[in-house]
Formats: C-alpha cells, structure tokens, sequence
C-alpha cells in the first residue's frame, strides 16, 4: 500500500483572491485543509519606524497608506493620539466634519470588500456596480483634499479647510456629447453638501440592488453559509474587532461603547450576526452601509446649519490664515516655525482608537518632548483577523480560504507595517 502524505501549496503571493501580498502556505489532504500558515512580510515599509524621523505633521500621509482603502479613518486615530497628548480641542465644526468623513470612509471601504469579495467568489456585476458608487464619494474625497485616494485631510487640531461651496463639473469631450455632461452634471450644481446629499439620497436603493444580486442567491449562500464560522467566545479571544466580532454575535462598537468626537450626539444602529459565519459577516456590512448614511444625513444636516471654525485657533499647532499670515509678523513666524521645524508636543504617551470599517484601529504614541514621536506602534485591524486564518480555515475546501480571506476583508498595507 503506498504511503498517503499531505500536500503543500503555496496559495499566493501573486493570487487575485489574496488581497495584497499574501503568501499562504496550505497543508492540504487532498483537497482538505489541514492547517493553513500566513506568511507575512512581503510588503514591509517601516511607517512606525519611519514616524520616529518624521515631524508629527508629516506622518498624518503616512496614515493613508497603511489601510489604503480606508484613508481618513487612519489619520483619525493618529491625530486624536496626537490631539490627546496636546490637550487640544478641536472645534465641533471639525468633529461633525470628521465624522462624516469617517463614515463616507467606512462605505467606500465596504464597497470595495464587497466587490471585490463577491468577485473572489464569482460574481462579477457586483464589483461594476461598487465601483460606480464609489466614484462619487471619491469625488468627494477629492473636492476636500485634492486627492482621491490619499487625502492628508486631519489635522491635529481640525481638518486642514472648510467644506467646499462647489465640486468639479464634468466636461465635454469627444466621448460624452453636452446633452450628456447635462445630465452627469445634474447633482454638481451646488455645493459639497448638496452633492454628498444627493449621493445619501440614492445609496439605500443601490445598497438594495446588492442584497438583490447577493443576499439570495442560491449560489452566494451555497459559497458563504457555515463557512468560516467563529463562536462569540473565540471571536473575542481571538481579539477580533469590527464587522468580524459583530458578525459572532458580540456588540462591540467603539462610536457606542467608547464615543469620541461626536457620535454620542448621533442616532444609529449596531448590526449584529447569529451564526458568525461569513454569510452573516456580509448581512453586517450590508446593514452598516444603511446606517453610515444616515449618520452622514445627520452630519450635512448639522452642518448646513452651523457654521464655524475647522480648525484650532492655537496657532502653535495649526497654521494661521494666509491672510494673516501676509500681514502680521508674529504669524509669520507661528507659519515659519510650524513649518520648519513642526510643534513640540509634551512628554507623555497614549492611545487612542477609532472604530476603523475593519475592527478597531488604535495609535500607541509616546512623546519625549520633541517635534517627532519618540515611538508609535499601531494596533491594525486586519493582523489578528489574518492570524485567525488557520483556525477558521481548518477542514474547509480550498475554494473555502478564497470565501475566507474575502470576508476578513484584509488588506495589507496595514498588516505588513
């Protein structure tokens, strides 16, 4: 009788369902997983190590590169660790700012774990259809910081300018005839706020169109029911945030149990799984993009109707006005100093989190008394989600991991740090 050993495969680093540079080394029974190993390290860039060379202002674009699809949501905890150490208040013009941003963050990352996971899986429409939608709030990402991806919007203190009275307008070309452009630029006719209205206004009928595609399909459930499932228990010793723990059964969520900014003031739902498979996993995303709109009507509703500063007026730390700036000596120098050398920001250290769309994103930053970090250590999301993998994959297919990886809606940039 010959002798029957396990195989080893490599699954990745170069597979489209292995979001970034995984490299998972697979113990396979035939086509049965025994053990599967991650192999991380491929995509190592140093931020931490790197913010200790860096004035504080200067690592806030760093922030966007770690989860590269949920920008402003990592340079929110970075600047409130910053903010914390300083003492600073930040205006509640800037808070409402914030988290509206966050928010809008939070659907463009789901759009993209949601087409890019049903395109793991097989389905292709609904990637189409993510993308569309996210090109709007990428606009709008864009009319803020001039940048649709990495935004360097926060600032310790605010955010860097006001909202926008108006939004790039599409042109005509030789593509798109005027009649055309009319119609593509019937919501840009107003200011930023109108046009993120408009955008809350017709979200819950594509979000609708999702669940159409998706929530039941025979094929979809066949791929994702009792696949990967994870007790409550184990989900929370396994530290397991965001949408991941949610989907065990555990309502845990930081904007409720430990509200910053404010979101104590704003009225909204945490959805929560039974199973804690990744069938319910996707039912909690779905249902977080219904109440990330209507956190963000009620931020534009705040917003039309208080005007204010958006940034501290402590200009030790934030720059003054360009205006000033021109006209006045001292703040001259305050622009000089700011930006040359950056602030001091007092002994001291801490951490501060926010409820990232993946799990709990935190900044652990010690300060000696310098311009820069003596050191920062950031607590992602995505790591003990991914260390996990093995535990949740064991006695599954291999076509299994792919549903897996997708439902842990990794991404690498903040893992391999």
């Amino acid at each position: 009788m010959a002798e029957i050993r396990n195989y080893t495969m490599n699954f990745g680093p170069q597979h489209p369902a292995a979001h970034g540079v995984l490299r998972l080394v697979l113990e396979l029974d035939g086509e049965v997983i025994q053990r599967a190993d991650p192999h991380i390290g491929l995509l190592h860039r140093a931020t931490e190590k790197l913010a200790e060379y860096k004035t504080y202002i200067q690592s806030v674009p760093y922030m966007d590169r770690l989860d590269y699809v949920s920008m402003m949501s990592n340079e929110h905890a970075y600047v409130m660790a910053i903010e914390k150490l300083l003492q600073l208040e930040v205006p509640i013009r800037a808070q409402y700012i914030r988290v509206m941003f966050d928010e809008i963050t939070r659907i463009l990352n789901h759009l993209l774990w949601l087409g890019a996971h049903a395109l793991d899986v097989g389905a292709m429409t609904v990637f189409l259809y993510a993308f569309r939608d996210r090109e709007d709030l990428m606009d709008a990402y864009e009319a803020v910081s001039g940048a649709r991806l990495h935004a360097a919007y926060y600032r310790p203190g605010g955010v860097y300018r006001d909202l926008p009275d108006s939004i790039p307008q599409y042109k005509a070309s030789k593509i798109h005839d005027e009649k055309t452009i009319k119609a593509r630029n019937e919501n840009r006719q107003g200011s930023l706020l109108d046009f993120i209205e408009d955008f809350t206004n017709r979200f819950p009928t594509y979000v609708d169109e999702y669940e159409t595609l998706l929530t039941d399909n025979r094929i979809w459930k066949q791929r994702l029911v009792g696949i990967g499932t994870v007790s409550p228990e184990r989900a929370m010793a396994l530290g397991f945030t965001g949408p991941m723990l949610r989907g065990s059964g555990v309502e845990w969520d930081l904007r409720k149990k430990q509200p910053y900014e404010v979101y104590d003031q704003l009225d909204f739902d945490i959805p929560v799984g039974v199973n804690g498979d990744c069938y319910d996993r996707y039912l909690v995303r779905i249902e977080e993009f219904r109440q990330s709109n209507r956190i963000i009507k009620q931020c534009i509703d705040w917003l039309r109707k208080n005007p204010g500063p958006v940034i501290t007026d402590n200009h030790k730390v934030a720059p003054p006005s360009r205006v000033n700036m021109k006209q006045n000596m001292e703040e001259l120098i305050h622009h000089f100093k700011l930006f040359t050398e950056g602030f001091h920001v007092p002994p001291g250290e801490t951490y501060a989190a926010v409820e990232h769309p993946k799990g709990e994103f935190g900044i652990y930053l010690i300060s000696d008394g310098a311009n820069m970090p003596y050191r920062m250590k950031i607590r992602a999301p995505g790591f003990a989600h991914l260390a996990a993998l093995d535990e949740m994959s064991r006695g599954h297919m291999i076509a299994d991991v792919v549903a897996i990886i997708g439902t842990q809606d990794i991404v690498f940039g903040e893992i391999d740090r």
